[in-house]
């Protein structure tokens, strides 16, 4: 009913930036939660950023990520950003978007998006 698409993942030396894009489309009534998940090699996913609210948001970040990374959403796209800034080796890993998705159903849809690889060399 819903499908997440991520863009914006690829290889860049330490110190570079990234920009993630994750789109939602389908039988969407609202989207109240958008978020980044990353999974590096043999460790358990970690939540990154979130964003939640849709008037009013309010924002969350991992203490790794916080004044290099910043999350934000295109709410007439149903599309959420994540700028990496200052990038580190140890911020490798897989990028996956999640979503709370309220369905025109009535419904709720917890979306994960396929994951995007992020590669920061030193």
């Amino acid at each position: 009913q819903v499908q997440l698409v991520e863009s914006g993942g690829g290889l860049v030396s330490a110190g570079g930036s990234l920009r993630l894009s994750c789109a939602a489309s389908g039988s969407i009534l609202s989207i109240n939660r958008m978020a980044w998940y990353r999974q590096a090699p043999e460790k358990s996913r970690e939540l990154v950023a979130q964003i939640i609210g849709i008037s009013d948001t309010s924002t969350y970040y991992a203490d790794s990520v916080k004044g290099r990374f910043t999350i934000s959403r295109d709410i007439a796209k149903n599309t959420v950003y994540l700028q990496m800034n200052s990038l580190k080796p140890e911020d490798t890993g897989v990028y996956y978007c999640y979503a709370l998705i309220g369905l025109r159903n009535g419904g709720l849809n917890n979306a994960w998006g396929q994951g995007t690889q992020v590669t920061v060399s030193s």
